[in-house]
């Protein structure tokens, strides 16, 4: 085995995926041949200075996954030398937008030159995303799921079981019945009241607090939930509104916008009145992108970065280190509030 390779007992990668990585990477070197006989499992635990079940525990899957073989009483043979084949990803998304480019850019970036990633669209769809899985099911090492629907968690969480459990990674939104599986998500109700938060000072500016929430685009209801517990608790006199009119939007109100096509009405609005925002009106906008940093002289929004989303979901594919990760989540104050 290669010497340089030492098992990193500070890192949060397992160990035994520390000792896979090694021997892929003695095969991939040269090191082990079509063929050859590896190390036994004792010889491997006193090199590396791990236990026994550990170095065993590497062999197994080795051997599920067809790079090795054992014979009984003799050890464990090579039987697969091309061991970095490009891994075959299915990126899954419920819609196209700015923010899954974003995240599918970043995702596609990390990975490089050692995967493959196709994209499928499925439109809040159940049934499309059936199909989809149907149709793939057997084609691909990773099944990446950003899974927002217009049906029930039960029914969509079923269809994401007929997949074999560790081809699945999970992105942005959290499923109760699915939480045993990996994934990098935002926890949309206490991430609207943790950034508001930091803007609340400003906030209370104005005689009352909008969100404008289209309940016919599938925004996760838990943001209108968070907006809510947040007014209340601060006891700031606020509205829901689902479609906005020009008779909605008031001088001396501030607002959260979650759709950008609500933003740029409120804008035009706005300009209409005269109204300078940040001293007239007050606005926040969700998700932020380059775009509203400079409109208006700088929008103030509440965000994740969905840029981060996309380069911790890659990594867990890349180092097989599959974990639950809270996506960071912020307010970026600008000159809009």
């Amino acid at each position: 085995m290669n010497h340089v390779l030492k098992i990193d007992h500070q890192s949060e990668i397992p160990k035994y995926k520390q000792v896979v990585e090694m021997i892929l990477s003695d095969i991939e070197s040269g090191i082990f041949k079509q063929g050859q006989r590896i190390p036994s499992i004792n010889v491997t635990s006193e090199e590396l200075i791990v236990s026994r079940d550990t170095v065993e525990k590497a062999y197994v899957y080795l051997r599920k996954k067809g790079i090795l073989t054992s014979v009984h009483g003799k050890g464990y043979f090579v039987d697969q030398c091309d061991v970095r084949r490009h891994i075959r990803v299915a990126l899954i998304f419920n819609k196209l937008s700015n923010y899954k480019r974003s995240l599918y850019y970043s995702f596609v970036e990390t990975l490089g030159n050692k995967a493959t990633v196709d994209v499928f669209i499925y439109n809040y769809d159940l049934q499309q995303f059936r199909e989809i899985i149907d149709n793939h099911v057997t084609k691909y090492d990773y099944y990446v799921i950003l899974p927002h629907f217009k049906n029930k968690e039960s029914d969509v969480a079923r269809v994401i079981r007929t997949i074999s459990r560790e081809k699945v990674v999970l992105v942005d939104r959290n499923l109760d019945s699915l939480n045993n599986y990996p994934i990098v998500y935002q926890e949309y109700e206490k991430d609207i009241q943790s950034a508001l938060s930091d803007g609340l000072s400003l906030i209370k500016k104005y005689k009352k607090f909008n969100l404008v929430f289209p309940t016919d685009q599938y925004y996760s209801r838990y943001i209108a939930r968070g907006f809510r517990v947040f007014c209340k608790v601060n006891e700031i006199p606020f509205s829901i509104i689902d479609q906005l009119t020009p008779s909605d939007v008031k001088a001396g109100e501030a607002y959260v916008i979650i759709s950008d096509d609500d933003l740029y009405r409120f804008i035009k609005i706005c300009r209409i009145e005269k109204w300078k925002l940040g001293k007239d009106v007050g606005v926040v906008a969700y998700n932020d992108n380059p775009v509203k940093e400079i409109l208006e002289d700088g929008i103030t929004t509440i965000s994740t970065n969905h840029d981060e989303i996309g380069r911790m979901a890659a990594e867990m594919i890349l180092t097989r280190d599959f974990r639950r990760i809270k996506s960071p989540f912020r307010f970026i104050l600008r000159n809009s509030l």
